[in-house]
């Protein structure tokens, strides 16, 4: 009897961690949703720069020739690094020849002054000897009406008339003659003084000599390098190489910071110029940027540069919180802890942040990953980001 009742009571015993275990069953089957990284779409300043690089050179290049051909040089007055000003006396040419042919050409003047003066003397000599024909011949035509003189007689003084106007006309040409010859050699000489004064080589425009080809004893000639190269008022620019691109989004004006091979200095400087034309081998366009800081730049060097093409407030997210597809850019927008992939335009580029245009707004939560492993629709655990 006794063995009877304790049997139910064991079974009973048996059964309840059985009933405790089906009772805590739904509390160990909760879900555990991934925690994911997310930031917050914020304004910020953001800077669109486009970088390039090149070497600088001159704003304007002058090449100083010789005036005069077939002189040799005899004196050079300046050299490379020098400091020139406009008109300033570089080298001079020799004046031996030319000062030969100028007093050849002074004595060829005397010599057709001398004879504009005969030319003169001979005319006054024919107008008057025409004058006393002519007067013969109205005399003569007289006496013949007359019948004092013959007809023979008027024939001759009628010749004779004709002769001495026609000698008048050649003494007329003879001193016209003469006095062309005085012109030519004035010419002559005006433009052998002009040779004379173009034996000194000057600087056309104030500047830098930054390179001397002239050598003393040479023949100077127009057809051979330049006898000197100088940079027109010392002025230097950055000629940046920019790609393709880039090319369309540079403007006049343009704020330039730059800096030098090894140097830690930044320079700045002002977009001069964009070139019209991309070289066709290399693809590359080309923009001119002025220095603000001259002295600490010489030509020939290399400069790194980044162009400021604009600034301003903008909504932006992470870069790495923008995917891309077929469709376009997108991010993965947070609500209420579920993840929707959005698509958006983008703008600015500026190191680790990206300008959005639409798709988002600012206070909005998205992915800071979009190669995190969530998809449209997933339910995640948001965790803040640092960098909010």
């Amino acid at each position: 009897m006794r063995s009877l009742l304790i049997l139910p009571a064991l079974i009973s015993a048996l059964a309840a961690p059985a009933f405790a275990a089906a009772e805590t069953q739904p509390a160990a089957a909760t879900v555990v949703l991934p925690a994911i990284t997310v930031s917050t779409v914020a304004s910020r300043p953001l800077r669109d720069r486009v970088i390039v690089s090149g070497l600088v050179g001159p704003v304007e290049e002058i090449r100083v020739a010789p005036l005069i051909e077939g002189q040799p040089i005899e004196t050079l007055l300046a050299d490379v690094g020098d400091q020139v000003q406009a008109g300033q006396t570089l080298a001079t040419l020799s004046k031996s020849t030319l000062e030969l042919q100028r007093s050849q050409f002074t004595a060829s003047l005397a010599s057709a002054r001398a004879t504009i003066a005969q030319a003169e003397a001979q005319m006054l000599e024919a107008r008057a000897s025409a004058d006393e024909a002519q007067r013969v011949n109205e005399r003569t035509a007289a006496l013949v009406k007359q019948g004092a003189a013959s007809q023979a007689a008027a024939d001759q003084a009628s010749s004779n008339a004709i002769a001495a106007t026609a000698r008048v006309t050649v003494a007329t040409q003879s001193l016209e003659a003469a006095r062309a010859q005085v012109d030519l050699v004035q010419a002559q000489l005006a433009n052998l003084e002009l040779s004379l004064e173009r034996s000194e080589v000057k600087a056309p425009v104030a500047g830098t000599i930054t390179q001397r080809n002239a050598v003393v004893g040479a023949i100077a000639s127009g057809a051979s390098q330049p006898m000197f190269t100088l940079i027109r008022d010392g002025a230097l620019e950055l000629n940046a190489d920019v790609s393709e691109i880039d090319l369309t989004r540079l403007a006049v004006g343009q704020k330039v910071s730059m800096v030098g091979v090894g140097s830690t200095e930044p320079l700045s400087g002002t977009v001069r110029l964009v070139e019209p034309s991309i070289d066709q081998t290399t693809r590359l366009g080309r923009a001119r940027i002025s220095i603000d800081q001259p002295e600490q730049i010489r030509q020939g060097m290399f400069l790194d540069a980044e162009i400021l093409v604009a600034e301003r407030d903008a909504v932006s997210v992470p870069v790495t919180a923008v995917g891309a597809s077929a469709e376009g850019a997108s991010v993965m927008l947070v609500k209420d802890g579920i993840v929707s992939r959005v698509q958006v335009q983008t703008g600015i580029r500026d190191r680790g942040w990206v300008e959005i245009l639409s798709g988002v707004q600012e206070g909005d939560t998205i992915v800071t990953k979009a190669g995190a492993f969530v998809r449209d629709g997933d339910k995640i655990n948001p965790v803040p980001s640092d960098a909010n």
